[in-house]
């Protein structure tokens, strides 16, 4: 039995852990357990995130110092390799909002929805008290402080440190450049040794994570946005289809091989809704798959603050969601404002759960739609948050494969 045990995969355990942690919170929610499970689980869940929220800054750190400053003093790769990435991701997120748009205007999830029925005023308070800009996503992506900016995973202004660090040790002294080199060669290393440590814990705090989701709104979360839901979710499998399918052909990615390194990755995103956590596991499976180091530091974390595919679609839907549930009906240029406003806005969404949230009050707050939507869609966010945020990392994992291609050095080392 003990040798059958270990010959589940990862993969299989935290697909159990997954079932076991619906079985418990339905059993929870139907009052069938007479202590409060939930609230016994939740630390476990927090402490799997917490360990995960710890590897990132000095991973993504280490990671892209490497990748620049370690390949040669030929900076015009990084540039070069910088503007594919961020014209990639603008037309791919383009088309997210686009197909967003279109789902929702199709299946018109908000006629029929009551905003006053489900009103937390509290929530959206808090929710709408920041307000992105262009100018202050901008301004956000410089830290005052690193050492802040990594405390609260910052993905951004680490990665905007570390490349501005990774060029001036460029042109450093070759004795001391080699030095500060080697240390954050180790310092990789080590956090992806690290990363397997935390990923043997995973099962346990995926499973809490779920028991704790489904004990605290049950079985029936969707109620009567189950078609926002839905919405979502065929919009998402149609990007699927039609953007990120056609991206794979184009760029001769194996498709069989590609899933089978970003299956688990992808897994921890959907149950955790969380990009953070499966950005460690996602950045050693796309090396394993052939990307070479340096485009996998620099796409996969510039990804998740340019190219949050699921967010931006659930942004279009949420928005016009909220505008059909308020019987505002808004003209295809109205629509087409909001969704370049939400371009602009998205960039600055964090790869934690709930993030997007913000960026919709935003939204709402800048057309003068009811901030009250934002609560009725609190009720369901948390299955809409798995779906796009799993979206969010295999989308960002493809981009990655895209641009070694583009770059020719598929399967080159380093």
């Amino acid at each position: 039995m003990l040798a059958l045990l270990r010959r589940i995969s990862l993969t299989g355990w935290i697909l159990i852990a997954m079932v076991t942690g619906v079985v418990v919170g339905y059993l929870d929610h139907s009052v069938w357990l007479d202590t409060d499970v939930g609230a016994m689980l939740q630390p476990l869940s927090s402490i799997f995130l917490r360990m995960i929220k710890s590897i990132v800054a000095p991973l993504v750190f280490s990671s892209l110092v490497v990748g620049i400053a370690g390949h040669g003093d030929d900076l015009k790769r990084v540039g070069r390799l910088a503007f594919r990435s961020i014209l990639y991701f603008e037309i791919v997120t383009t088309v997210a909002l686009a197909v967003g748009l279109c789902a929702v205007n199709l299946t018109r999830p908000g006629d029929g929805v009551h905003l006053s029925a489900a009103m937390d005023t509290t929530q959206v308070q808090q929710l709408s008290s920041a307000k992105p800009t262009l100018s202050s996503v901008l301004e956000h992506t410089v830290p005052a402080s690193i050492v802040e900016a990594a405390a609260r995973n910052e993905v951004l202004q680490i990665v905007f440190f570390a490349v501005l660090f990774a060029i001036a040790l460029t042109q450093a002294k070759s004795g001391h450049k080699q030095t500060v080199l080697s240390f954050f060669e180790g310092l990789a290393e080590v956090m992806f040794k690290f990363t397997g440590l935390v990923m043997k814990f995973a099962p346990i705090g995926i499973g809490a994570a779920v028991a704790v989701t489904i004990g605290h709104s049950g079985l029936g979360v969707l109620g009567n946005l189950a078609k926002l839901v839905g919405t979502l979710y065929g919009a998402l499998v149609v990007f699927v289809l039609a953007a990120l399918l056609p991206v794979a052909l184009i760029f001769r990615i194996p498709l069989g091989e590609f899933w089978r390194h970003v299956k688990e990755p992808w897994l921890i995103a959907f149950s955790t809704a969380s990009s953070e956590a499966a950005l460690p596991l996602a950045m050693e499976n796309m090396e394993r798959f052939g990307v070479p180091k340096r485009i996998v530091s620099f796409v996969l974390p510039t990804g998740y603050s340019f190219n949050l595919d699921g967010s931006t679609l659930y942004l279009a839907v949420a928005s016009i969601f909220v505008a059909q549930a308020a019987g505002v009906e808004l003209t295809l240029g109205n629509q087409i404002l909001m969704m370049l406003t939400l371009m602009l806005t998205s960039k600055g969404v964090a790869a934690v759960p709930r993030a997007s949230l913000v960026i919709l009050s935003g939204t709402l707050s800048t057309f003068h739609l009811p901030l009250e939507g934002v609560a009725v869609i609190l009720g369901v966010d948390a299955l809409m948050d798995m779906a796009r945020t799993s979206i969010n990392l295999l989308g960002n994992c493809l981009a990655s494969a895209a641009m070694a291609r583009w770059e020719g050095v598929w399967g080159e080392g380093g």
